[in-house]
Parts: C-alpha cells; sequence; structure tokens
C-alpha cells in the first residue's frame, strides 16, 4: 500500500512555529487547503502549488490588531498596507466610543469623530449597511467592529455636553441591538471626550445592558488616564459587573508626569478586579500618545507636537511650545488657535509602558490614526517594535508571549472563532517573520514606512504580503462575534 501524497495549495516548510498559545516554538510544516490549515507536522509527503521554505524563520499566527481607528480606512484604502505589512491580518474598528457606524450626522463629525475622516466619510445610517460595504471594499485584512458610544449618543442626541434622558437611551439601545444582532463584538466608549464626558456611569451601564445575551464585551477608553486613573478603572468595573459582561481597558497608561511610576499600583488594581470578573487591557508599545489637541492637556507640563491643524497646517510637526513663542501668545492661546487639530503627547514614562505592556493581561493594539497627515509611528510600527525591540532587543518579553498578546489572547477575548492560533482547521490567518531582523522602521520624524523582516502574510489562506510587497490580492472580509469556544470559558480572560 502507497500512501497517495495529500495535496495542498500552499505549504510551508520548516518554519519555527509560534501556535499562538505562548506555547515555545516547535520545527514544523503547515499545510494550507481552501482558506483553513489543513495539516500541521512533518510533512514531506504532501504537494502544493506555493511551496515555500521557511527556513526556520518563525510561522505564527496573523497578528490581531485590537485597538484600531481604520473604521473607514479598510473601506476607503482597503490595501490596508499600514496593518498587513506588520503582518497583522484582522483589524478591531469602533474603539474609544467613536465608529463608523451606525450614524447619521446632523453637521461636521463632532471631535473626536472626526479622526475617522470629514462628514462624506459616514454614510452608513445602520451597522448592516456598514458590513455590506467592507465587503464590498474587500480589505486586505478581516474586519471586527465594536459600536461606540460617542457615535450612538450623536445619533439620538441634539447636543452631547449634559446626559442622554431616557428616551435618548431608549434610542440608542435600539440601534446597538442592531448591530449586535449583526454580529458587532460589543460596545466601546471614550469618556475622556468632551463628547462623552457629560454622560454619567448609569447612562453607560444601562447601553451595557444588551451586551451580555448577545456574548459581547465592552471596552473604554476611561473617564481619565491622570491622576484620578483608579477611579476610572473602578468605573470601568463596575459597567462589566452591571451588564454581567468582560471588560477591556483600552491603552492603559499612566498619562502626565504627576502619575509617573503608578504603573504597579494601576496594575494592583487590574489583578484585583481580575480575581471578581473578566477584565483585560491592550497597549501600545510607545511611551507617547496621540488623538486631536485637547485644550486640557495643553498645560507646559510634557511636549505637544502638533500633527495637523485645519487653520494652520503649516504648524504640523512642530512643538506647541515653539509656535506659541513664535506667535507671542500663550501656549493655552496657540492651542485655541490651532483647533481643530490632531497631537503627539509626549507624557508617558519608558518603565510604565514597559510594566504594562509585559502584564500577562495585556494584549497589544496600535491605536494608529490613519488619516493622520504625520501619523504617530505606531500606525506602521506597533506590532513588529514589540517583536523586534521589546521581546528581541530588551528582552522585556518571550518572543512566544509576545506572539500571544497578539493572537490567541486577542483572538479568544473578543470571541474571534478559530483564529488566532495555528491549528488545524483554522483559518490560515499567518505571519512568517525572521525574528533576528523582525523591527519597526516608522519613527515620529518618518512614521510611515514598512517593517523589517515581515517576510510573508496569508490572510484566509491568500498569500496577501511577500518581500516587502503586497501581492495584490485582498482576502479579507467582515468577522462576526462568535461564541467563545468551548472549555474556554471567560473568553481567555
Amino acid at each position: 500500500m502507497h500512501s497517495h501524497p495529500e495535496a495542498a495549495d500552499t505549504l510551508i516548510v520548516g518554519a519555527q512555529l509560534y501556535d499562538g498559545t505562548g506555547a515555545p516554538p516547535v520545527e514544523r510544516d503547515v499545510a494550507v487547503r481552501d482558506g483553513r490549515i489543513a495539516a500541521i507536522g512533518n510533512l514531506s509527503n504532501w504537494l502544493a502549488e506555493d511551496v515555500v521554505e521557511a527556513n526556520g524563520r518563525a510561522l505564527a499566527p496573523g497578528f490581531i490588531d485590537v485597538h484600531t481607528h481604520d473604521d473607514t480606512h479598510v473601506i476607503r484604502s482597503p490595501q490596508m498596507l499600514p496593518k498587513i505589512t506588520q503582518g497583522v491580518t484582522t483589524v478591531i474598528v469602533g474603539n474609544c466610543g467613536i465608529s463608523a457606524s451606525p450614524v447619521a450626522l446632523k453637521g461636521d463629525p463632532p471631535d473626536p469623530m472626526n479622526l475617522l475622516g470629514e462628514r462624506d466619510a459616514f454614510r452608513y445610517p445602520t451597522f448592516a449597511a456598514y458590513i455590506e460595504a467592507v465587503n464590498a471594499a474587500r480589505p486586505a485584512v478581516n474586519v471586527g467592529a465594536l459600536i461606540g458610544h460617542t457615535a450612538l449618543r450623536n445619533n439620538q442626541m441634539d447636543r452631547l455636553d449634559r446626559a442622554a434622558t431616557a428616551r435618548e437611551i431608549e434610542g440608542m439601545v435600539a440601534q446597538l441591538e442592531e448591530a449586535l444582532a449583526n454580529g458587532a463584538l460589543g460596545l466601546s466608549s471614550g469618556l475622556a471626550y468632551g463628547s462623552a464626558f457629560s454622560a454619567p456611569t448609569e447612562e453607560v451601564m444601562a447601553l451595557a445592558e444588551p451586551l451580555a445575551a448577545a456574548g459581547a464585551l465592552y471596552t473604554t477608553h476611561m473617564r481619565t488616564e491622570f491622576d484620578a486613573i483608579l477611579d476610572a478603572m473602578d468605573e470601568a468595573y463596575r459597567v462589566g459587573r452591571h451588564a454581567r459582561v468582560p471588560v477591556i481597558i483600552s491603552h492603559l497608561k499612566c498619562a502626565g508626569p504627576s502619575n509617573w511610576g503608578r504603573s504597579a499600583e494601576v496594575l494592583d488594581s487590574l489583578e484585583g478586579a481580575r480575581r471578581l470578573q473578566p477584565v483585560g487591557c491592550d497597549c501600545y508599545p510607545y511611551n507617547r500618545s496621540s488623538s486631536t489637541l485637547d485644550l486640557k492637556q495643553v498645560t507646559g507640563d510634557i511636549d505637544i507636537t502638533i500633527t495637523w491643524s485645519e487653520p494652520h497646517p503649516e504648524m504640523a510637526g512642530k512643538l506647541v511650545k515653539d509656535i506659541a513663542a513664535e506667535w507671542g501668545v500663550t501656549q493655552q492661546e496657540a492651542g485655541k488657535r490651532l483647533q481643530p487639530a490632531g497631537a503627539v503627547y509626549h507624557n508617558m514614562s519608558e518603565d510604565d509602558v514597559r510594566r504594562i505592556l509585559s502584564h500577562p493581561a495585556t494584549m497589544v493594539g496600535s491605536d494608529g490614526l490613519p488619516n493622520d497627515p504625520l501619523p504617530h509611528p505606531r500606525l506602521w510600527g506597533a506590532f513588529p517594535r514589540v517583536l523586534g525591540h521589546y521581546a528581541r532587543d530588551t528582552g522585556l518579553i518571550a518572543l512566544e508571549e509576545a506572539v500571544r498578546k497578539m493572537t490567541s489572547l486577542s483572538a479568544r477575548r473578543f470571541g474571534l472563532v478559530q483564529r488566532g492560533e495555528v491549528h488545524v482547521g483554522y483559518h490560515a490567518d499567518l505571519v512568517l517573520f525572521d525574528p533576528a531582523r523582525v523591527r519597526d522602521a516608522a519613527t515620529f520624524e518618518k512614521p510611515q514606512q514598512a517593517a523589517d523582516g515581515i517576510d510573508a502574510v496569508w490572510v484566509n489562506g491568500v498569500l496577501s504580503y511577500r518581500d516587502g510587497q503586497p501581492t495584490g490580492e485582498r482576502a479579507g472580509h467582515f468577522v462576526a462575534r462568535g461564541a467563545a469556544s468551548k472549555g474556554d470559558a471567560g473568553g481567555g480572560f
């Protein structure tokens, strides 16, 4: 009896396989057929149309960017170069309370919804319409989506500087339920922003109530990341307990010099909460943040770089303090004149970033801003920076742990079924990279640069990026929330 050779579409031979679970690497071959992982092992008897010699390079599940603002970008720039070049195969959009759908604008988008584009970018009155647009655009990466609290407020309220009424909350809940029925991953809030700061905790709690029945979760850009951060964390836990849903704290950080060094107590709070309820967090691997220009943060105690300004585009790339000096006005006055504007805030300590990134509960999310003309380098560099700078060069975490934070941890938490691990039967989202060469090339001065050492990326089994070039094939699509897999109660928390 001769065993007939099995046939695959793609055979990756001689890889150091990082399966995504945090297990140490093992040498394996991987076969891909019909968009799925067909076999893992010594596959010398297999035949394939495309054989890729890994030569001992690392093969991992495609990275999952859990914190993006790619809502409109996946449709307008479906090649998704900032992400596919990092080995990212799935993005989660709709973070920080701002989502492209469901949205019906009455005028220009309020801050910070303007991060997703101008008025004409918001053309999805229902979540179902957004899904249809994503699938029609056929982006290079898969797209999972959260529904933004601020977006819902903007749909139902005449002004955002007050609490919603019971009737307005009812309207928001109805829109959220439509989205959940269509596979949205959960609700996000951005309580630090003026557009949601006036929402009391009770408003968010009421809005979170439909999440549990849908198996969805609550993510939050907390009310503050500055001195009252522990109170803000307590508020996030309270919403999760009330609605009986998991909580994700977005881009966990200790912002502002008076807060530096407090990451140990912040993580103690997280660990205490995790004993009682499912709570996790994400972070990006940099000690500067970026968003729209917020006058409350123009205090003179940190440097702030302007990345864009509608009235003064010529000031992009300059520090607020230098612009103020040039104009002969206070920094606060300069900030007023620059608005609406975008900014990078030099507001974290490296020790805190390292402590939060290395915590086992922390996922990696870029928080990149694709519409920013001078984006924070995290847009193009977050994932390779963890693999290269933090895992290899500084030895902060093992490479297999870095991969886990970008793959299985994220997939399990968000209910992305059969993704995030190299496992037979799972979707073939894969990245082949060189652990010795992988590094982020994006800098604050030149942020739009592809990473080094990401050698091949497959999305749903389709080779989408190879040797520094997109292949032109795009195989991503909208991904609905699925139930956490059996034996995974708590969804990976």
